[in-house]
C-alpha cells in the first residue's frame, strides 16, 4: 500500500512540473525613466529678466492689483504655489516662514513678499485664510503691510510664471499640479535676480540675496564681507564659499603688510640717519 501511495505521489509530482520554460512577466516601468508630465515641469533661469509689473491681480481683500504695486522701493520675495496644494506648496511655504524667522530683515522694511497662485481658479478668500495662517505661524509684529497673497486670471498667471521661467502642469487624473520647488528674489525694478530651489531655504542664503538684489543698499559690513566670500550658484541656487576669493584677499593683505613693513624700516633708517648727522658735526 505504502509503495502504492509513493508511486502516486511520484506521478502527481512528474505531472505538476512544467514542461516548458517559465513565462516571465513583463517588465516594469524603470526608476530612472521621467513620467512624460514632468517634462513640461521645472524652472527655465532669467536671470535680469524684467516682469511685467502692470499686469492685474486681485489680493487678498478682493482688490484689484498690479504687480507694480510692491515694486519700487524694496527687493521682493516671489513664491509662486496653490493654496489648495495638499503637500508641496505647503513645504515650500513652511521652509520660507522658518527662514524668515532666521532673519533681521523684515517683510515691510527691507523687502515685500509675495505669494501668488498659479491656479486661476482660486479665490481671494482662500488666499486670506492661507495669508493668516503664515502671518500667524511667522509671528512677528509690525510686518503684515508687507505679505500679499494673491489671486489672478490665467493670463495674468501665464505673464508672470512665464518671465521667471517657473514651469508647472496640471494632472486631470489626480486633479493636483505638478510644479518646481523654488522662491523668486527680484529687484526694486522688477528684474530677476536670484532663485533659491528646495523646500527649505538657508537664512543666510536669502539674506545675500536680498542683500544683492537691494543692490548692497541693506545690510551690514558683514554681508559685504560675507558676499566676498560666497558666491551665487545659479545650477544650485546656493551660495557656496569661493576659495580664489580668500586667496586673492590672503595675497593683497600680504602685500599691504609687507609694504607697511617696508615703509616702518625706511622711516626708521631715516630717523637714525637725522639723528646720527648733528652727533658727527659736533665731534669735529
Amino acid at each position: 500500500m505504502s509503495f502504492m501511495l509513493v508511486g502516486a505521489a511520484g506521478v502527481s509530482l512528474a505531472t505538476a512540473q512544467p514542461s516548458g520554460p517559465m513565462s516571465v512577466p513583463p517588465p516594469g516601468i524603470a526608476a530612472t525613466k521621467q513620467i512624460p508630465m514632468l517634462r513640461d515641469v521645472g524652472i527655465d533661469q532669467k536671470l535680469d529678466q524684467q516682469i511685467p509689473l502692470d499686469t492685474p491681480f486681485v489680493d487678498q481683500d478682493g482688490k484689484d492689483v498690479t504687480l507694480r504695486q510692491y515694486f519700487g522701493a524694496k527687493p521682493v520675495v516671489l513664491a509662486l504655489v496653490y493654496y489648495d496644494c495638499p503637500m508641496l506648496c505647503t513645504l515650500v511655504l513652511n521652509g520660507l516662514s522658518g527662514s524668515l524667522e532666521g532673519l533681521t530683515f523684515s517683510p515691510g522694511k527691507e523687502f515685500e513678499l509675495v505669494v501668488v497662485s498659479f491656479d486661476a481658479g482660486e479665490t481671494p478668500s482662500l488666499a486670506a485664510q492661507k495669508r493668516q495662517t503664515y502671518i500667524r505661524r511667522y509671528g512677528r509684529a509690525g510686518t503684515d503691510s508687507g505679505i500679499h497673497f494673491l489671486t489672478g486670471r490665467s493670463e495674468s498667471i501665464k505673464a508672470l510664471t512665464g518671465a521667471v521661467g517657473f514651469r508647472y502642469a496640471y494632472d486631470e487624473k489626480l486633479d493636483q499640479y505638478a510644479h518646481p520647488a523654488a522662491i523668486t528674489v527680484l529687484t526694486s525694478e522688477g528684474r530677476v535676480s536670484r532663485y533659491l530651489f528646495g523646500i527649505e531655504f538657508a537664512p543666510r542664503d536669502l539674506r545675500l540675496a536680498l542683500v544683492e538684489a537691494a543692490d548692497h543698499k541693506i545690510g551690514t559690513t558683514l554681508d559685504q564681507a560675507l558676499l566676498f566670500c560666497y558666491h551665487y550658484d545659479p545650477e544650485t541656487g546656493k551660495y557656496g564659499f569661493v576659495v580664489m576669493n580668500i586667496v586673492r584677499l590672503a595675497a593683497i593683505l600680504t602685500v599691504v603688510a609687507l609694504g607697511a613693513f617696508i615703509l616702518l624700516n625706511l622711516r626708521r633708517d631715516r630717523r637714525q640717519a637725522h639723528a646720527v648727522t648733528p652727533t658727527a658735526t659736533d665731534t669735529r
